[in-house]
């Protein structure tokens, strides 16, 4: 028999690791939380691009045209849109591994 908790006994060999449902589950759930941080970040990447220039000398970096800006805020956007998407079909997915089809079939019922 393998136990997780430490206390062996004789004959009985530590596992190592969690199990791999419990360990799924938690990583999901570190995904969830550190997506809209990551969109936040990313959001913000703007707010330090230096401002441009009215009269830029000619040697000198003009700083970022406004348009960019936005073409890079709707960029992140969509890319958001579709990792949240992305996250949402990952989750349907292992949650139908977890129980097993999800269709009713747990508990050998055959109505």
């Amino acid at each position: 028999m393998i136990r997780g908790d430490g206390a062996e006994q004789e004959g009985e060999t530590a596992a190592p690791f969690v199990a791999r449902k419990t360990y799924r589950r938690r990583r999901l759930m570190d995904v969830a939380r550190v997506l809209p941080v990551f969109g936040a970040l990313l959001f913000a990447v703007p707010l330090m691009w230096p401002d441009p220039d009215p009269y830029p000398a000619p040697d000198s970096m003009g700083g970022m045209p406004l348009s960019r800006a936005m073409i890079y805020v709707f960029v992140v956007w969509a890319a958001l849109i579709l990792a949240s998407f992305g996250f949402a079909m990952a989750v349907r997915r292992w949650a139908e591994h977890w129980t097993e089809g999800g269709d009713g079939r747990r508990g050998g019922d055959t109505d």
